[in-house]
């Protein structure tokens, strides 16, 4: 399924830094259940590859499984062997970007410039990732958009709240990644699953 398709179940990408595998189970369970469809490890929580093995397990082909802050194509590899299916990164790399898509993989790395953003497509993203989008604002989205290809899906990241989304998305975003306004370490899956049906309902 293309990164779009995913984006239309359900635009938010629910960010865990932190996540620890004895609990992410429960917590993709919350956030299967308030309709988030993409999950994303960053690779700097504990034992990421653990969790995202974990998460594909449960979910299989019902939710798409991925890692964040990836910094290498040897990490590529890594996640392709624990079964997730997206890469994203927080810098404009289009080698990481090349290597994701040499093992079939979905890439939405990270950029800031439109220079950044036309090397990233060029190297095969599926979307962008606007980061740090609290460096940025709607207007700016909205200018990039005026030259990216009309397809270009961007997901601003960084700051996104139930707030401020409906601003961005009037701007062209096709979805956002959601850190802390959805997971924060130590949150409770039920905790996850409040913070999950609020930012859908504010999407709504």
């Amino acid at each position: 399924m293309e990164l779009g398709e995913w984006l239309k179940r359900c635009p938010l990408v629910a960010i865990l830094r932190g996540v620890r595998p004895d609990e992410v189970e429960a917590v993709g369970d919350a956030l299967a259940a308030a309709g988030i469809a993409i999950v994303e490890v960053p690779l700097n929580s504990p034992e990421p590859l653990d969790s995202i093995a974990r998460l594909v397990r449960r979910f299989g082909e019902r939710l798409l499984i991925g890692a964040g802050t990836v910094m290498s194509a040897a990490q590529v590899d890594e996640i392709a062997a624990a079964g997730g299916r997206l890469i994203v990164t927080p810098h404009a790399d289009p080698a990481v970007t090349r290597a994701a898509k040499a093992r079939g993989m979905l890439a939405c790395p990270g950029f800031f410039t439109p220079a950044e953003a036309f090397a990233l497509l060029a190297a095969g993203a599926d979307g962008l990732k606007l980061f740090p989008a609290e460096g940025a604002s709607p207007a700016m989205l909205r200018s990039m958009r005026a030259v990216l290809p009309k397809d270009t899906l961007v997901l601003p990241v960084g700051g996104i709240e139930a707030a401020n989304m409906a601003a961005w998305r009037a701007a062209g975003a096709a979805g956002f990644g959601i850190g802390s306004s959805i997971y924060r370490p130590g949150d409770t899956a039920e905790v996850v699953r409040g913070k999950a049906d609020a930012l859908v309902r504010a999407l709504a």
